[in-house]
């Protein structure tokens, strides 16, 4: 299967930044779209951005300007850039991998998440 170890988040005041990276790891063959999410109690998981393997990025509208999506296909890796801060970004973050493993039958697909990391925004 594959795996993936984020790192990056914490806590930091409004207007500061933070910058959080996901490493893919396993049997892959390719990736295609790499993403970030974001869940707050008590609400749906939200789309933050994401990011196709010809480059092709997506953003919700709330982190448009502010966060820039970014990916390092030799590392397998993506990464969210996160400035200008708000305290309504405080979340759990988590990275989305989908693409192609080898796995015990072949060639498969799969789809790939984070274990999560907390972002918080607070002075």
């Amino acid at each position: 299967q594959v795996q993936l170890v984020e790192s990056g988040g914490g806590l930091v005041q409004p207007g500061g930044s933070l910058r959080l990276s996901c490493a893919a790891s396993g049997s892959i063959v390719s990736i295609s779209v790499m993403g970030w999410y974001r869940q707050v109690p008590g609400k749906q998981r939200e789309l933050v951005a994401d990011v196709t393997g010809g480059g092709r990025t997506n953003y919700v509208d709330s982190v448009k300007g502010r966060f820039t999506i970014s990916r390092d296909n030799a590392k397998n890796t993506v990464y969210l850039q996160m400035n200008s801060l708000k305290p309504e970004d405080t979340a759990v973050y988590r990275c989305n991998v989908r693409g192609r493993y080898v796995g015990t039958y072949g060639a498969s697909d799969f789809s790939s998440w984070g274990q999560g990391t907390q972002v918080s925004v607070s002075s």
